[in-house]
């Protein structure tokens, strides 16, 4: 039996146009936002809460939270909003919420100036330094997880966790597929890409996000529910639950976000075709930075990239062979034998117009 979950990130551009980021947008503006979206009532079982109440809905302010000196949390610096899914035991229900609840943050969002656009990387900003500077705290606080050191990296960055878990799998097994998913991740992480901007300009590849991330960041964590199941390792491959429904929760966070969402169901189909399939021999603890590099600037153009993802399709392909979601996978049949991303989409689309803001007007138009 498989469950999933989609958290998706979404970035806005401001009533005047602007990209709205830390730069320019206050916690309170997106807040108004989360104020009128609904609240459902059991989430709280699936869905964590978290000490700052920030949590609340399936909706939630994503940025960087800034401490007194002590547990206070006193205010929330904003890069956008995440939408999460609840569990749900097929990829079709879970993609259904996902627009569900997407299309009811837009009705909202439009209501304060606010558009919805796909990015995966800040277009115009490289960095995030928190004002005024942290204090002693809030350094102890990063200190203590590998991940929350490259919190410079999380506030420009922007992408989903896909999340499939199986009902009883030993976490042996669990973690060894976590492995297999972080050994992959570079090959079939081009599907998404979706961020070829940086400092306001083309940038001379298919996924800043990628290039800067991943390596530095998980491209895959697993959620175990004791200490001594922990793998030490930098980054995390394996985590604490923080709920008993995150137990045994493999979330692959490698990929770029995408503004079609039949993208997510194949990937998600895609995820449980590798968790089923026992012909693909490659693990890894931590992520091939430099292989992610690759992949990031060439894609599905460069040779290896383009046959090991051709492999992986074909496993996760068999591997699936009697299940109805193996139809799941064509979009990303077609990305792959056209060798494109859509980030090509977006290049194409600047070339012609010019202007990053009107290339991103035109995400989400489905």
């Amino acid at each position: 039996m498989f469950y999933f979950g989609i958290e998706h990130e979404v970035a806005f551009l401001n009533k005047e146009g602007k990209f709205a980021d830390f730069s320019c947008t206050k916690f309170v503006e997106f807040n108004q936002i989360i104020e009128q979206l609904p609240m459902y009532p059991n989430d709280h079982t699936q869905l964590r809460v978290g000490d700052a109440g920030i949590r609340k809905k399936r909706w939630y302010i994503e940025g960087f939270e800034r401490f007194a000196d002590s547990e206070q949390v006193i205010d929330c610096v904003p890069k956008g909003i995440e939408i999460r899914t609840t569990i749900h035991p097929d990829i079709q229900s879970t993609i259904a919420e996902l627009s569900e609840s997407f299309h009811l943050l837009c009705e909202i969002a439009a209501q304060f100036g606010f558009s919805p656009i796909l990015v995966s990387f800040n277009p115009y900003r490289t960095v995030y330094q928190p004002e005024p500077p942290l204090n002693d705290y809030e350094i102890k606080q990063l200190q203590a997880y590998p991940e929350e050191q490259t919190a410079n990296i999380h506030m420009v960055t922007y992408g989903p966790d896909l999340n499939i878990s199986v009902a009883d799998l030993p976490i042996e097994s669990v973690i060894d597929i976590g492995r297999k998913l972080t050994y992959y991740s570079p090959y079939i992480v081009p599907f998404s890409y979706s961020s070829p901007f940086y400092k306001g300009k083309l940038w001379q590849g298919l996924s800043v996000r990628t290039f800067v991330r991943t390596g530095k960041r998980p491209a895959t964590l697993v959620f175990v529910e004791k200490q001594e199941q922990l793998i030490k390792s930098v980054p995390s491959l394996t985590k604490i639950a923080r709920l008993p429904a995150e137990v045994g929760r493999i979330e692959f966070k490698a990929f770029d976000s995408c503004d079609d969402f039949s993208i997510y169901a194949a990937l998600l189909s895609l995820l449980k075709g590798l968790v089923l399939d026992q012909t693909l021999m490659g693990r890894a603890t931590i992520p091939d930075a430099a292989l992610h590099q690759v992949s990031a600037q060439e894609g599905f153009d460069n040779e290896e990239i383009f046959a090991i993802a051709s492999q992986v399709l074909q496993a996760a392909e068999v591997a699936l062979v009697d299940d109805p979601d193996v139809h799941l996978l064509t979009p990303l049949k077609v990305l792959l034998q056209k060798r494109r991303t859509p980030a090509h989409q977006l290049i194409e689309v600047f070339n012609r117009v010019g202007v990053i803001e009107q290339v991103l007007r035109q995400t989400y138009k489905n």
